[in-house]
């Protein structure tokens, strides 16, 4: 388990993913060119190893994220803003691909990340297409049953 110091510098880990996965989107420079812009910027105090790991595993898979986030959207994913897309491909990949990260943590840090960096009523939009692309992922089930009200109830 993660204590307090590691969430936040994961949590800033995810900021500076947000704007290398823009900037990719934006510029389509290769992964090895961000991380070598944002390492020379200088990092932070972020989980470095996290970002690295994260901005590879991602970029690497683009098509096939967009190809399932794409089911989910009311609208061609080229349509939407770039941050938004950006927020949508780390929160996707996170809930399909690091099942130690809680789904809830995942929604939460990406609805942050939208309120942030997002259009005033991106986080929204954001929370709603995540929350649907959980319950696609099989390994999630649990979690979402766990945090949903029961009949006549509240969670």
């Amino acid at each position: 388990m993660a204590t307090s110091g590691e969430g936040k510098r994961r949590s800033r880990a995810r900021s500076k993913l947000v704007q290398a996965l823009y900037q990719h989107a934006v510029t389509c420079a290769s992964a090895e060119d961000i991380e070598r812009q944002f390492l020379a910027a200088g990092l932070g105090d972020i989980d470095v190893a996290y970002f690295r790991e994260l901005i590879y595993d991602i970029t690497d898979r683009v098509a096939e994220l967009d190809e399932q986030l794409s089911a989910l959207l009311d609208r061609p994913l080229a349509q939407l803003d770039p941050v938004e897309r950006a927020i949508l491909r780390l929160g996707a990949y996170e809930l399909r691909e690091r099942m130690e990260v809680p789904y809830r943590v995942v929604i939460d840090e990406s609805v942050g990340l939208a309120r942030r960096f997002g259009a005033e009523q991106s986080y929204r939009y954001i929370n709603g297409v995540l929350d649907r692309f959980g319950a696609g992922v099989p390994l999630r089930a649990a979690e979402r049953q766990a945090r949903s009200p029961g009949p006549g109830g509240q969670a």
